[in-house]
């Protein structure tokens, strides 16, 4: 966490959280909701729309500021601690998107290089990887490279249903939907 981040909330310890303002893609890109996009449905799942999306943020030092500061609290929320105030996430997919490298080492859609734990596929064919930072989606473009890492046996996934990832691995998808259900 960046230090300037540490000061605010020192400073500022009771600022209220934002829901449903960020989105994170199954491609580990960033979306900013206002609420005419949050209005027209959710981030991801049932009821999702291109409008309910919201705007693809595109400035990299912005996009690199969230990524310090991005976590996840006790009940498996993830968030990004913008000053004082956290600003939890409505995720796409997973609170982490890896990108694979030509040697199979594994990078995080927030720069973090991580270790491959274990391996995952659901029952779309999609992989999942866990590590030591947490669970994320294989990007789709890193693919094949990922089938390359389980045909030479250096990944042996396991299968699991989608549906049953975030309890497993304890994250949650809408922290905007989980607060209101915790009320």
């Amino acid at each position: 966490m960046d230090d300037i981040v540490k000061a605010a909330l020192a400073k500022w310890p009771k600022v209220p959280a934002c829901y449903g303002w960020l989105g994170l893609d199954a491609r580990g890109q960033w979306f900013m909701r206002d609420d005419r996009t949050q209005a027209a449905g959710p981030f991801a799942g049932s009821g999702s729309t291109a409008t309910s999306k919201g705007s693809h943020l595109k400035h990299e030092k912005l996009i690199d500021f969230i990524a310090r500061n991005y976590e996840a609290d006790e009940a498996g929320c993830w968030f990004f601690q913008n000053g004082p105030q956290r600003v939890y996430v409505e995720l796409e997919a997973t609170p982490l998107i890896w990108r694979v490298h030509n040697d199979f080492s594994v990078l995080a859609h927030t720069g973090l290089s991580a270790s491959v734990q274990s391996c995952w596929l659901d029952e779309l064919g999609r992989l999942y990887l866990q590590t030591e930072l947490g669970f994320g989606l294989v990007h789709t473009q890193d693919m094949v490279l990922a089938a390359d890492a389980v045909e030479q046996g250096l990944w042996v996934p396991g299968e699991m249903k989608v549906s049953d990832l975030p309890q497993q691995f304890a994250y949650v998808r809408s922290p905007a939907l989980h607060c209101k259900q915790m009320r």
